[in-house]
């Protein structure tokens, strides 16, 4: 295998990256910034926006094997900052992987591409995109997974990824909010809701990729398809909470504040933040407030039959680990 991997500085992107290494595949990573861990052997770094056809196609060159991990994420932002990554960005790397040659693309997307803004209660991939997305990101990653999909063909075969929170050492961007917040006394709870979600372990979320990557050929199942992935173990979403908060030292989640309030609190905050014209997210959102007073977890029945996907750790050792990687950094 001759891999590229679109986002190889990030939580996801560099855990694929590692792994790909421990199986003796040497990778090439495209990202925006410059990142110290990939400066290793094994390594080649590149940078540049996807967005960027040139840069997409020094990217693909000698590769046989596309692992799309790049995105923006957020809740925040312009709609035209997040489409020119993932719309843009994909529709160029699809182009520049296919006039490259390359025959593999495995395309990292979400759970958000079918949210609806209720419960979601062991949906499977026969759940369509809604009529109307709740946020930015949910409808650029679901335009771009269309693009994916609709891009398999003989010659060049794709595959879509839904990951749900993934999680675990390292710093990615849901472990550091909780953590800085909960250390900071900032996190509540919203009403009496403590719904179920899904989320995944950092080292099974990269496995499924390359468990995709060599499943995927034309004849294969998973050819131009999309699968939800996670640990398979939906647990009460204060919970999950409270045992990340547990394992970086920190105390559990105790106030609570109202769920009218917090929807009153979160709407006020977004006006103010857009009539200031403020890039960064506010400390409170409508979709935040959503995302924690609803179930959200999946059925991933597909995942195990047609990539042998299986979750490697039950979520209590995954905390184990997290709670060490907080201790080895004195964090």
């Amino acid at each position: 295998m001759k891999a590229l991997v679109t986002g190889g500085g990030g939580f996801l992107g560099g855990a694929i990256i590692e792994l790909l290494l421990a199986k003796g595949v040497s990778a090439r990573s495209l990202s925006r910034g410059a990142y110290p861990q990939l400066m290793k052997p094994g390594v080649e770094s590149l940078r540049g926006d996807l967005a960027d056809r040139a840069a997409a196609d020094e990217a693909c060159r000698g590769r046989d094997t596309v692992f799309h991990a790049a995105a923006k994420v957020g809740m925040w932002g312009s709609y035209a900052d997040f489409y020119r990554t993932n719309v843009e960005g994909t529709a160029n790397l699809l182009e520049a992987a296919k006039a490259a040659g390359v025959s593999r693309f495995i395309f990292t997307s979400s759970p958000s591409v079918v949210f609806h803004g209720g419960d979601v209660e062991g949906w499977n991939e026969t759940a369509p995109y809604p009529e109307k997305f709740d946020s930015y990101y949910a409808e650029t990653k679901a335009r771009a997974e269309q693009l994916v999909l609709a891009a398999n063909s003989p010659g060049f075969s794709t595959v879509a990824l839904r990951p749900h929170l993934v999680w675990g050492p390292g710093h990615d961007h849901l472990i550091s909010r909780i953590v800085s917040r909960g250390r900071a006394g900032k996190l509540r709870r919203i009403g009496s809701f403590n719904k179920l979600i899904d989320t995944t372990y950092i080292d099974d979320a990269a496995m499924a990729h390359l468990l995709a990557a060599e499943k995927l050929s034309p004849s294969s199942a998973c050819a131009g398809k999309a699968y939800f992935i996670s640990q398979g173990d939906p647990r009460p979403n204060w919970d999950i909470i409270n045992m990340i908060l547990k394992a970086a030292g920190a105390a559990p989640v105790a106030k609570t504040i109202p769920y009218l309030a917090a929807r009153a609190a979160a709407a006020v905050l977004e006006t103010a933040y857009r009539l200031a014209q403020l890039r960064v997210e506010p400390p409170l959102t409508r979709f935040v407030v959503q995302q924690l007073t609803t179930a959200h977890w999946f059925d991933i029945s597909a995942a195990r039959r047609d990539l042998g996907y299986e979750p490697a750790l039950t979520i209590e050792q995954g905390m184990e680990r997290l709670g060490e990687w907080f201790r080895q950094r004195g964090e």
